[in-house]
This record gives C-alpha cells, sequence and structure tokens, in this order.
C-alpha cells in the first residue's frame, strides 16, 4: 500500500504499524531488487505460509475448496525456483536436483516471529471495523514469546 499512496500522492499513516513496503521502484523498473524478502500467507485468520526469497513454508494444506485445511505437524519447504508446482517438499526430489531445505526454517521463523510481535503490539483490525476507528497500540513487550 505505501508505494500505491505514495503514487498517488497520499501519505501513508503515521499513527499505526503499517506492514508494507514502497515497490514503486520495482515496478518501474528503476531497481531489480525488491523492497521485501518475505510475507505472511493468510486464509482467514491462519497463517497457511510464509513466502521468503524463493522459498515457501506451508503450515497448512488446502487442496481444493470444498476440502477441510489440515495442519501439517512439520512444515513443508518449497523452493520455488526448483519446485514450482509445491510437489517434493524439504527434500526438493530428486527430479529438482534434490536438496535438504531445512536450513531454511530457522530465518523463516525468525521472520514470522518478527511479524507476529507487530499483531501483538498492535492488533489487527477486524472486518466490519468502523472507518474512523483509532488504532490501539499495547505497550512494548520486553519479553520475547
Amino acid at each position: 500500500m505505501p508505494g500505491l499512496a505514495e503514487s498517488m500522492g497520499f501519505e501513508v499513516a503515521a499513527d499505526r504499524i503499517i506492514d508494507g513496503v514502497n515497490q514503486m521502484p520495482l515496478f518501474t523498473g528503476n531497481t531489480a531488487k525488491s523492497a521485501r524478502e518475505g510475507f505472511p500467507v493468510y486464509n482467514g485468520d491462519d497463517m497457511f505460509a510464509y513466502k521468503w526469497r524463493n522459498f515457501q513454508i506451508c503450515y497448512y494444506e488446502h487442496v481444493n475448496i470444498f476440502d477441510k485445511p489440515k495442519k501439517h505437524n512439520f512444515p513443508r519447504v518449497h523452493n520455488l525456483l526448483r519446485d514450482p508446482k509445491e510437489l517434493y517438499g524439504v527434500f526438493g526430489g530428486a527430479e529438482t536436483g534434490a536438496q535438504s531445505l531445512t536450513w531454511v526454517l530457522p530465518a523463516v521463523t525468525k521472520e514470522v516471529l518478527k511479524f507476529n510481535a507487530t499483531l501483538k503490539a498492535e492488533p489487527p483490525t477486524l472486518l466490519g471495523t468502523p472507518k474512523n476507528r483509532i488504532p490501539r497500540r499495547n505497550k512494548p513487550s520486553t519479553t520475547m514469546y
């Protein structure tokens, strides 16, 4: 949203946490590097996956809209460059030049914890909330969860 807002001449709100970055330099070809390394993928209130660099870590499996989502006991890690259909998971599959992707989990977990801390500091706005709502901020915690 910051990139879209700024490109239209609007200022980004400074009174709340904005989970967004200005990607206009990437979209206009002024840079080849994204301003964001990763982002959470939500379905409703649940984080189904986290996309980081060229990896996707899936916490749930949802085959089609009629199936009930199934939470994985251990997240599935996919290298989207080698496995774009997300078929092989952690070990990459022989067809993809098999490699263990377990090293990705600690890096992504660190990013997920940082993101979750923003949700704790400023809980998400629920659907149906009036537009003139002033966001509530929690006091910063000195402990990690």
